[in-house]
């Protein structure tokens, strides 16, 4: 099975491409360019590097969400406009399944945290079984970061944390984290095309390959323009029910 996996939820460009059990090609780069000028043309290097033509994909995988709402939409808009031309299914695959999917075989649980800001994460809990599957224990959710670790807590099994959350909060969860942790060595750390493709092959054999136009990304949190829109929507309707005379 042949799948082009792409990455662009966070900080992190990602392209790659597996074939059966071999990784034939990645590129990576978080040098805080856009995905906007670095995901084509890192697509194109990884398919030409690859030897694969791109009539022999079985399918693309893609970051899904959560994340960087601009960077999910690239990579979606992306995903979406090679797979309709293509006529291949897209493989959507949860962010932070993606990410948990880097520590495969790993003993513990694994909790990845990316930065939500507003002193919240992106976060879920996993580990994976004796067969190698990946098990979900808490899904994908936004949550404030001593909540996360209070549920970690209460596991009370060694934890691995990664993502660019561990950057932002590493003083809370040196602090607050009260069982065995680690926090994952830097080439582990952050998204990759490789885990998304991967992890999205496996996916595509279990039937969860979809048509590209029914493809949209999971952001789980308003926009926050969308928030900023909210806000003044209610403060307009609490002024005009305060103006009316009763």
């Amino acid at each position: 099975m042949k799948i082009l996996g792409i990455e662009s939820s966070g900080l992190v460009a990602s392209a790659a491409i597996v074939a059966g059990d071999i990784l034939v090609s990645e590129f990576t780069v978080n040098n805080k360019q856009t995905h906007s000028q670095t995901l084509l043309p890192m697509i194109d290097q990884a398919v030409a590097m690859s030897g694969i033509g791109l009539e022999e994909l079985d399918g693309i995988a893609v970051s899904a969400g959560p994340g960087s709402f601009t960077g999910l939409r690239i990579g979606s808009s992306t995903a979406k406009g090679m797979a309709l031309a293509l006529g291949k299914p897209v493989v959507p695959v949860p962010t932070l399944e993606g990410l948990a999917y880097r520590l495969a075989y790993a003993d513990g649980i694994i909790c990845p945290l990316m930065d939500a800001r507003r002193n919240q994460v992106y976060t879920g809990i996993y580990r994976f079984g004796e067969d190698g599957a990946l098990e979900c224990i808490w899904g994908q959710t936004a949550a404030d970061i001593s909540e996360v670790i209070q549920r970690v807590n209460e596991l009370g099994e060694k934890v691995h944390y990664l993502g660019d959350g561990t950057a932002v909060y590493s003083q809370v969860l040196q602090k607050e984290t009260n069982i065995v942790f680690d926090i994952v060595p830097l080439h582990l750390n952050r998204q990759s095309a490789a885990s998304i493709a991967a992890l999205g092959a496996v996916y595509l054999q279990q039937g969860k390959g979809i048509d590209a136009k029914e493809h949209v990304p999971v952001y789980l949190r308003q926009s926050q323009a969308e928030r900023e829109r909210a806000k003044r929507l209610s403060e307009n309707s609490a002024k005009t029910d305060g103006g009316k005379l009763g």
